[in-house]
């Protein structure tokens, strides 16, 4: 009896094993396929790949459009970093150390832009703009950004400020310091890594972002729909060149955005 309990324990070891395998290569093998077409010597992505090559690459330095792209992509999250700490470090505060009429319905409504496909919150917005009077630009791209990517901020400075040990507020509070005097001496510090962590993940996912900035941008185009723009030529090198080094730049920001969150 025992020994079949073993084999089976076995067993079911190895499947999940596999399983876990299986998995893996399911979520990053196209990732894999991509950058190694990259590098492909033929205009024409065909496999097996007979010759690799770097031109696509240098390539890139000479579109201006693609350049221009990229510019205008570092700006929008520039811009939205700054606006979702500067909103969203408060309201995680408010929410997790003050009691008020209605702050668990307010804790689940930011959570709503994170539910609600990016479509329907950049359709939201553009009818919002619209019956304002204001017109399609990068700053209504930054808008669109702002309130799709404020919950991560939320979320991620909620959780460290569970973390935190209350009675450090307290001592401050019982040594003279205020409410707003304690919270930039005492609290903010504490927060660094997941400011930190929360501003790079929020720069990594409005860089990559295309839903909200498709019904936004106006003539200005950012680097996802530049690829967009691009692909409607078909799938070239040149184009798993861009995607390379996006994921490339991506994969980091996040790496580093968790340690920083970690620490």
């Amino acid at each position: 009896m025992n020994d079949e309990l073993a084999r089976w324990s076995r067993g079911l070891r190895r499947s999940s094993q596999l399983l876990g395998v299986a998995i893996f290569f399911f979520l990053y093998a196209p990732i894999a396929l991509l950058v190694a077409y990259s590098f492909s010597g033929s205009r024409s992505l065909t496999f097996p790949i007979r010759s690799f090559t770097f031109s696509w690459y240098v390539s890139l330095a000479d579109n201006a459009e693609l350049l221009h792209s990229i510019l205008n992509s570092l700006s929008v999250a520039a811009a939205v970093v700054p606006l979702t700490l500067i909103l969203g470090v408060p309201a995680a505060y408010a929410l997790s150390r003050f009691a008020f009429i209605g702050s668990g319905t307010v804790n689940h409504i930011f959570t709503l832009p994170l539910m609600i496909p990016g479509i329907i919150t950049g359709l939201s917005i553009l009818l919002l703009l619209k019956s304002l009077g204001i017109g399609l630009s990068l700053w209504a791209v930054v808008l669109g950004h702002t309130v799709a990517w404020l919950p991560v901020v939320v979320g991620q400075v909620a959780a460290r400020l569970r973390r935190m040990d209350r009675y450090v507020e307290e001592a401050s509070l019982d040594l003279g310091a205020g409410y707003a005097e304690t919270f930039l001496r005492v609290v903010l510090p504490n927060l660094k890594g997941a400011i930190i962590g929360s501003a790079l993940l929020v720069f990594t996912l409005s860089f990559d972002e295309v839903a909200i900035t498709f019904l936004l941008t106006g003539t200005e185009n950012t680097l996802p729909m530049q690829i967009w723009a691009m692909l409607r030529r078909g799938v070239t090198p040149e184009i798993c060149a861009v995607a390379t080094l996006t994921v490339v730049m991506s994969g980091i920001l996040i790496a580093v955005g968790v340690r920083a969150d970690k620490d």
